[in-house]
């Protein structure tokens, strides 16, 4: 899970600092302790995000440690359906340039899910490490019937609500 992306924090790979505790460690370790404490986190990317992954399990890995959204500049085709399948939010910058507002240290918000709508952007909410807070809006691909999964937390899981 992410660990062969390079932090732009410090230009190495698989080495993040949590922002729970303050130390630095893997990304999947990272990951699990978010989860353990109930944080839910997204990943910030630059183009063609997810080109070259090992497919579904590129998506499954950041939705089982609690990531709830993926943003960046653009996807790679069949990745973001993947990630779409997981249950994991896709977006894209409206403004490309916005990749440069987020730093690694920021607290990311995504208001108004509750009115997930195909066609609708999302609107991004940044809090800087210094109390500033900055809004852009974000992108998504996502249908109808992908939003239910993106509520249900997988495709499998809208399934089995739709069994019962």
């Amino acid at each position: 899970m992410f660990i062969g992306a390079i932090n732009c924090e410090n230009d190495t790979a698989n080495k993040v600092k949590n922002q729970l505790n303050g130390e630095w460690g893997s990304v999947p370790d990272t990951a699990r302790h978010y989860k353990a404490n109930a944080v839910k986190w997204v990943a910030v990317g630059d183009e063609n995000y997810g080109e070259g992954s090992s497919r579904e399990h590129a998506a499954l890995e950041p939705r089982h440690l609690g990531g709830r959204a993926i943003i960046v500049k653009s996807f790679a085709r069949i990745h973001e359906t993947n990630l779409k399948k997981q249950g994991l939010l896709p977006l894209t910058f409206d403004n490309p340039s916005d990749y440069d507002k987020i730093q690694p240290t920021d607290h990311i918000s995504l208001l108004g899910l509750k009115d997930l709508a195909p066609g609708k952007p999302v609107k991004c909410e940044i809090k800087h490490a210094d109390g500033k807070t900055e809004t852009i809006m974000l992108n998504h691909t996502m249908n109808q019937q992908q939003i239910e999964w993106f509520k249900a937390g997988s495709a499998l899981n809208r399934m089995a609500e739709l069994k019962h």
